[in-house]
């Protein structure tokens, strides 16, 4: 078997956090053209380094084979969006950027965030290697840049006279096959006193909340605050402030400064997670040893309710088609012997079968008509929003199932 390196330290890895199986592609959706055609499947396991700590997956696809044209659209999800303003809004507040700052994201997907940096006045830029999502977001106005972003996208902007006082990037970080690349790269895209700001899920809340379907073959490495911290600061960026947010099942919120900039004294905030870290056993391999054992147990949970379901004549459908959701049904089996169709808002989506599994993508509509028993919320990180939109199955005694971070069937 071939030697497997950490992307970061290139330490050979021994190490396995959680096995998976073999899996798909979590954003290739199928056409109904494609429906009797192969798919490819590749191994889904994700190993941690004895020596940076760095949990990851290997890369198994090339990335352009991933995101170049990509399913997954931001302005979908209501909560999301909501997200990003008020992101925009405390940003504003704190740093005062204005008409003469410079703002870039990187993975600006649809422009769901910079538009609202664009409603103040401040000269934004996208970065978004999907094309087709690209396109969306300068329909609305949104200047963006079709690249992968790294050190040579980086310098490109640099030598043109663009740097950003702002460079911000959410759930990109873990998207990357080669982190030192681009965390190089934000170090020459940010201006001297310029502001990183970074989202990306916890792997702290991952572990403690069963969050295994987070894991699919787009992220490549699966964070927690010491690891980050050290390969920022390899590159010469000083983690200076971090928030915990509720986003994907809890995220981190990090920002990065130049690490000759004085300007942005380190938090208590920084002190106290990396403590609270350490003393959870972040930096010690044992305490990553024992997580597959939990994704083992939601495996058997979802599956004997599902076999209960169908055993009492119950009518089980899904709603929504995320990549979280096709990791779980696909480790699981579970196809449309258990599970009908599951519906999504997304017209991208619809029309389409779930990758592996081959369950249909319907409107939500679909729901009202066919009346089942049990709708299983697949992008649970939405939970609240979908029982708030999809309230009207009460009317028929339908519930609502919730598999992450353990199996909860709500009335």
């Amino acid at each position: 078997m071939e030697n497997i390196r950490c992307r970061f330290c290139n330490n050979e890895l021994h190490h396995v956090f959680c096995d998976l199986g073999m899996s798909p592609l979590a954003n290739s959706y199928i056409k109904k053209a494609q429906s009797n055609s192969m798919e490819r499947f590749f191994p889904l396991c994700v190993y941690v380094c004895d020596q940076c700590f760095l949990v990851q997956l290997p890369q198994h696809e090339n990335p352009a084979e991933i995101f170049s044209d990509y399913a997954y659209f931001s302005s979908f999800s209501d909560a999301w969006v909501k997200h990003a303003k008020d992101y925009v809004d405390m940003m504003m507040k704190r740093f005062g950027y204005g008409p003469k700052s410079q703002v870039m994201e990187i993975a600006s997907n649809d422009g769901y965030l910079l538009q609202h940096f664009r409603d103040h006045g401040v000269p934004i830029l996208g970065i978004e290697p999907a094309a087709n999502v690209a396109k969306v977001a300068e329909e609305k106005g949104i200047p963006s840049l079709v690249k992968f972003f790294g050190v040579a996208t980086a310098r490109e902007l640099a030598t043109a006279g663009r740097q950003a006082d702002l460079l911000l990037g959410n759930n990109v970080l873990a998207h990357v096959p080669d982190i030192n690349d681009f965390v190089a790269g934000m170090k020459l895209a940010l201006k001297p006193g310029g502001v990183i700001t970074m989202e990306f899920p916890h792997l702290l809340r991952l572990m403690a909340e069963n969050q295994f379907d987070t894991i699919y073959h787009e992220h490549y490495s699966y964070l927690s605050f010491v690891a980050v911290e050290r390969v920022f600061a390899h590159h010469g960026l000083t983690l200076f402030d971090v928030d915990e947010i509720w986003t994907h099942g809890g995220s981190l919120r990090i920002y990065g400064r130049h690490s000759d900039d004085n300007s942005k004294p380190v938090s208590d905030k920084v002190t106290e997670l990396r403590a609270r870290e350490r003393g959870q056993g972040f930096e010690t391999v044992e305490h990553y040893l024992n997580f597959n054992e939990q994704v083992n147990k939601v495996k058997r949970d979802l599956l004997r309710f599902l076999i209960d379901a169908k055993e009492q004549g119950r009518k089980v459908v899904g709603y929504g088609a995320p990549a979280k959701g096709n990791t779980l049904l696909n480790y699981c089996g579970v196809r449309t012997d258990f599970i009908e169709y599951t519906v999504d808002r997304s017209p991208y989506k619809q029309d389409h079968y779930l990758p592996g599994v081959r369950i249909p993508i319907h409107p939500p509509e679909m729901i009202e008509q066919t009346r089942p028993d049990y709708v299983l919320i697949l992008p649970w990180n939405l939970r609240d929003e979908i029982v708030k939109q999809m309230s009207g199955i009460r009317q028929w005694g339908g519930k609502f199932v919730v598999p992450i971070p353990r199996l909860q069937i709500i009335e």
